[in-house]
């Protein structure tokens, strides 16, 4: 679903929650108008062909819970990077995981990617496991990667290439 000004104060109640943020590579917002510009910035990136960010929709009430995308889309190097945020309510219940196989059909059937990579805090296990639960494969530490809170943090890299997702969905 595209995401569209109507979801700005939603999206600013997901991220503006710390637990959300914590691992996510940038601090929480402060404001509804930082929402606002990073939704106008998914738009953007959608017409420069950078990026794809859909928003996470509950089927049985319509109510927006978080984001899923590709970032740094790159579709003649066939790559991109995943990247997510959920509400806080509904972690744990394999809305994410069901969300990235669809957006993996999506990035390696219809925009032909060869590589999917994600990113994520070597802390945030929830992540690393959901990663390693689609297919993908610890690549290694970049040191000094992410910058949050006025720190340098390490990042952990995945990938998923086409070929063995291929081999885990047939």
């Amino acid at each position: 679903m595209h995401i569209s000004q109507q979801y700005a104060e939603r999206f600013f109640d997901i991220m503006s929650r710390d637990e959300v943020t914590k691992y996510y590579g940038m601090d929480s917002l402060a404001n509804p108008e930082e929402a606002a510009r990073i939704i106008e910035s998914f738009q953007t990136s959608f017409e420069l062909k950078r990026g794809i960010r859909w928003g996470l929709i509950l089927k049985e009430n319509g109510r927006f819970i978080g984001t899923i995308g590709l970032n740094n889309l790159n579709v003649r190097g066939k790559k991109a990077e995943v990247g997510y945020k959920l509400h806080p309510d509904y972690w744990g219940q394999g809305l994410v995981r069901e969300a990235n196989s669809a957006v993996l059909q999506y990035a390696f059937t219809e925009l032909d990617l060869f590589r999917i990579g994600a990113v994520t805090f070597p802390e945030n296990t929830a992540s690393s496991g959901l990663l390693k639960k689609l297919g993908f494969i610890e690549e290694g530490r970049l040191r000094g990667y992410l910058y949050q809170r006025h720190q340098s943090h390490d990042a952990l890299v995945f990938s998923l290439l086409k070929t063995e997702w291929e081999k885990k969905v047939n």
